[in-house]
């Protein structure tokens, strides 16, 4: 099938200059970041995807998108990072055994080192979604990603919680999946394979319970994402091109990620996955533990129709205003889920002016 929109394109942000910056991780990996840049400013924007879509999620050409979004109304640069978790990445096309304390002591301080190589010591505002969003506010509370002047968390940052059959799926599909059925990862892009093949008839199947809509790759997020028909995002809020290119804007996923997710929701907080593991002895058991002394202003953001992470940052926010009251924001979009907050159609008119109010009053 013929794209409409090129796989990886920049055409979603146009005048702009756009430099890549690759990086490596102290345990050994290559990743990249997307520099956008229209002129000069004391304040700048890093963006952090989740798992697994990438920098595409906030470039979208078919509808204004967060990035020209934040270039037209204040800020002229921008930084898009795609850590471990992205889709131009191959990590997760292996049965890697990754986790999100990995992406937390690794990814995003040497992402944030790397900007800082170019920039300087300017004032950095963060925007993270999903599990870039846990495992960012992990790293914050930590304390190994300093001098950070704001942060918006999206969906879920640390109390993750999702609904029961969600749960359900990730107690069980890891090792069904891996061991079982012997795949490393699921794709969404399985309906594309060659007919009859494995994942062509994985994909099939899935599609045999969703008659909401007559797209494959939409049926297979919702297997891989939260709960519901479908679950990551309103069919009535994003573009239709949007929903035909979910194989492109969403990868092939690992299944490890989940097994330290289930931890989590388990625990009712961020915790560490493995405390016997030395190499992660910088980072806390309990990423909470010391949440009053973080003074950084976090905006916890979510749809009030999230399938994926439920109400994970209300509780966060419960949590987090319990030690330190007045410091941290919560805000809820009506008729918005988990995705369709920075994929949907009209963000740029529901969502983003509020993160931008947010970002504004914490500059200078």
């Amino acid at each position: 099938m013929k794209r409409r929109i090129p796989l990886f394109t920049l055409d979603g942000v146009p005048d702009a200059d756009v430099s890549a910056h690759p990086f490596t991780t102290a345990d050994g990996l290559g990743l990249n970041m997307l520099r956008f840049k229209r002129g000069e400013g004391e304040d700048l924007v890093l963006v952090v995807h989740g798992l697994t879509t990438s920098s595409d999620m906030f470039i979208m050409p078919e509808h204004d998108n967060l990035v020209r979004f934040l270039l037209d109304n204040g800020f002229p640069e921008v930084w898009t990072l795609d850590c471990r978790m992205s889709n131009r990445h191959p990590y997760n096309r292996a049965m890697h055994r990754f986790t999100l304390d990995d992406i937390a002591l690794y990814d995003h301080p040497a992402a944030l080192e790397t900007m800082r190589h170019v920039v300087g010591e300017r004032r950095v505002h963060v925007i993270c979604h999903c599990l870039g969003a846990v495992s960012f506010t992990m790293s914050l509370f930590a304390g190994v990603v300093p001098g950070i002047r704001s942060v918006i968390a999206n969906s879920a940052a640390l109390t993750p919680r999702v609904p029961a059959w969600s749960r359900v799926k990730l107690t069980l599909a890891p090792n069904l999946v891996e061991y079982l059925l012997g795949l490393p990862y699921l794709d969404p892009s399985w309906h594309a394979e060659p007919r009859f093949s494995r994942g062509w008839m994985f994909s099939r199947a899935v599609s045999l319970f969703h008659p909401e809509c007559d797209e494959p790759s939409c049926h297979m997020l919702s297997l891989m994402w939260g709960t519901g028909w479908p679950a990551l995002y309103g069919h009535d809020k994003i573009h239709q091109i949007t929903h035909r290119r979910g194989g492109d804007l969403y990868g092939p996923t690992g299944l490890h990620y989940y097994r330290h997710v289930l931890r989590m929701v388990r625990a009712g907080r961020a915790v560490k996955y493995d405390v016997r593991d030395p190499r992660y002895d910088e980072l806390p058991r309990d990423y909470l533990a010391d949440a009053a002394s973080v003074t950084t202003p976090v905006l916890l953001t979510t749809g009030d129709r999230n399938h994926v992470f439920a109400d994970s940052n209300v509780v966060c926010h419960e949590r987090l205003n319990a030690v330190a009251p007045g410091r941290h924001e919560l805000a809820v979009f009506p008729g918005y889920g988990h995705q369709d907050i920075f994929m949907g159609k009209d963000a740029h008119l529901d969502v983003f002016p509020y993160m931008i109010d947010f970002i504004k009053r914490h500059t200078g």
